[in-house]
């Protein structure tokens, strides 16, 4: 059981390390997918019949919808993520409406490509497979050595920021707590609801069935054209994050009573790092970072940023791990979970 005041940072890195999209493979995704001229021809794809579909069924939106397609798939080039492109086209409604589309729509097939399955492939096993990944260290750390009476108290000391849109720690967390304490799993995902605190900044790709929330649903990895204009409204731009008071209290009180803070494939890009300390922590909290592979020549950078900008100072680092992100929780876990 994690026993101190913890807030997990989740980034691309460690969506990428269980076969989800990371923010350079997801732009180039969309950027592939919004290639129109190809429509209709021997080069056309699934994802561009997908898009005109759904361009089709917004009334008298389809042309500008296109069009702003192209805009995003132009700005693609110079832009580091969906999210930073996004940003630079604010004002720009159709802009908006395209992207958060996209996004949604490759999270969903990302969550359906992935190997994490929604229910294991054998009984008594977890939807994704296997010990060496993060999602199973992260969930050990959470029941290991909880009595069953105390279930709830599991996610007590735990506070996530995931700055991705899928929904693999929602989906998996219900199912460690199913197995861990022989609990059904109906009960499992009625204590994840109540208690396990995920916030995503840029909204996530529509709830599953037992969340709450006015969300419109999402089964893990499902997608359904008919659905997608509704879960699309479950993103959000960074200046939506920042408008929304609800949003920002649930992020940075989590954030201000940290007494650790864990960074899990989180690549420290100038949009995210912002956002994350619009508000800078003054309580300077251990932190262990793991970046994402072959960042290792942004150490010194990065440190300088969590001092500057998160007030976070160099003594507090606990661990800078470049390498895998389940690796460093491994590593760590007797600190972690102290």
């Amino acid at each position: 059981m994690i026993r101190t005041k913890t807030a997990i940072v989740v980034g691309a890195g460690a969506a990428v390390e269980i076969e989800l999209l990371g923010q350079r493979e997801m732009l180039n995704r969309i950027a592939q997918g919004y290639d129109f001229q190809r429509l209709g021809t021997e080069l056309q794809s699934r994802e561009m019949q997908d898009f005109d579909t759904l361009f089709s069924k917004v009334k008298g939106k389809n042309a500008e919808l296109r069009d702003a397609a192209m805009r995003i798939r132009a700005g693609s080039r110079l832009s580091s993520s969906m999210h930073a492109l996004l940003q630079q086209h604010g004002e720009d409604k159709h802009v908006l409406a395209a992207g958060k589309l996209a996004l949604a729509y490759y999270t969903l097939r990302a969550e359906e490509h992935s190997p994490m399955g929604a229910e294991p492939r054998d009984p008594g096993d977890m939807p994704l497979r296997g010990t060496e990944n993060w999602l199973y260290e992260l969930s050990r750390m959470v029941v290991d050595g909880v009595t069953r009476a105390k279930a709830e108290q599991c996610f007590e000391h735990l506070h996530i920021v995931n700055f991705n849109a899928d929904r693999s720690i929602e989906h998996y967390m219900p199912w460690a707590l199913h197995l861990g304490f022989g609990m059904s799993l109906t009960e499992a995902q009625a204590i994840c609801a109540e208690k396990l605190r995920v916030v995503h900044p840029y909204g996530r790709a529509g709830k599953l069935a037992w969340q709450a929330g006015d969300e419109a649903v999402a089964g893990w990895g499902e997608v359904e054209l008919k659905n997608l204009l509704k879960q699309a409204e479950g993103i959000r731009t960074a200046s939506e994050f920042l408008a929304d008071r609800h949003m920002r209290a649930a992020l940075y009180g989590g954030l201000a009573n940290a007494r650790r803070l864990v960074f899990l494939g989180f690549d420290f890009n100038a949009l995210d790092t912002a956002l994350l300390f619009d508000e800078r922590l003054t309580q300077s909290p251990d932190a262990l970072l793991s970046i994402p592979v072959g960042a290792g020549h942004h150490k010194e950078s990065i440190s300088r940023v969590l001092k500057s900008v998160g007030g976070i100072q160099a003594e507090s680092v606990v661990a800078l791990h470049d390498g895998r992100v389940w690796q460093m929780l491994r590593d760590h876990a007797l600190f972690l979970e102290s």
